[in-house]
């Protein structure tokens, strides 16, 4: 059984690596949150305990998946960004050169300026604040100087329940629970989706084919935040009880003042050229999602 090293998946997107692998691949995983049995403490932004860690392992892969990803922190922490997300990426880039092993980067829609409708593999990344920017410089050391490596880029996150899923579904799914009955949601932001574990699948299934280099991977369907909450609530039964008021992102701007591109749909040119796309389509996607980790709320 072939064996994987797993750095930062104490989060929403490890918590699909782990369920998505464990039966086929020894795992080894780590995150400087320890919040589950397999999980062991690592801070790899920490290079020389980064490096024993993995050498002493020995795996087939190595998989950096953590980032800061809290675009309004990483604008106040602008050096604690760069070190999380730039910075560990250089050491886990050494570390599998070292090993002469695959390199699994996760980066993100939000390197974009959002200018186009969408962007696929082709289209040059042009970030607009710090976090964008971190993630970016990893996508270019890796490409420049891993042996042998997979970048995939995640649009809108949504997994792992209410313990974890700090992202757009759970925000809403807390003010509902908090008794709002006026949602407001922005009507100017356009991406696409990623259920996690769909995510974790397809990665998966690039690892079984062998495939290598750079992949957009997000679940089909073009659609925006206003879409998107409509279609939670629609899913919830609550129609009648909850209204949705349209509002710009002007309307959040003290809270999430950090620059976000007006457009963040990727297209999964690559997957669909390879015929290795099984993303699901978002509405999809989120049902289950909805199904599986809030089944006492989901009609």
């Amino acid at each position: 059984m072939k064996k994987i090293y797993m750095a930062g998946v104490g989060g929403m997107l490890g918590e699909a690596f782990y369920k998505q692998f464990k039966g086929d691949y020894e795992l080894k995983c780590s995150d400087i949150d320890v919040n589950e049995e397999w999980l062991s403490f690592l801070d790899f932004r920490d290079e020389q305990n980064y490096r024993k860690e993995v050498l002493e392992y020995n795996p087939d892969f190595l998989f950096h998946i953590g980032a800061h990803t809290d675009l309004e922190y990483c604008e106040l922490h602008e050096e604690d960004a760069y070190e999380t997300n730039t910075k560990s990426v250089e050491y886990a880039v050494s570390i599998a050169n070292d090993l002469n092993i695959p390199l699994l980067y996760i980066s993100t829609a939000g390197i974009f300026d959002g200018k186009k409708d969408a962007y696929d593999e082709a289209d040059q990344p042009n970030p607009l604040g710090n976090y964008a920017r971190s993630k970016y410089l990893g996508e270019v050391y890796v490409q420049k100087y891993s042996k042998d490596f997979i970048i995939c880029r995640a649009g809108w996150m949504m997994g792992a329940g209410i313990n974890k899923d700090k992202k757009f579904i759970q925000k809403i799914i807390q003010q509902i629970s908090d008794g709002e009955k006026v949602l407001h949601i922005v009507n100017d932001k356009l991406g696409t989706p990623t259920y996690t574990q769909d995510f974790a699948s397809n990665v998966k299934l690039l690892i079984e084919k062998k495939q290598r280099g750079l992949f957009n991977m997000v679940c089909g369907g073009y659609t925006g935040r206003l879409e998107v909450a409509h279609e939670l609530v629609q899913l919830l039964g609550l129609e009648e009880s909850l209204k949705i008021k349209e509002v710009t992102s002007e309307f959040f701007a003290e809270e999430y003042f950090a620059k976000r591109p007006e457009c963040e749909r990727l297209l999964n040119k690559r997957l669909d050229d390879l015929s290795l796309n099984i993303m699901r389509d978002w509405r999809i996607a989120l049902k289950e999602y909805l199904v599986d980790y809030y089944p006492s709320i989901i009609k």
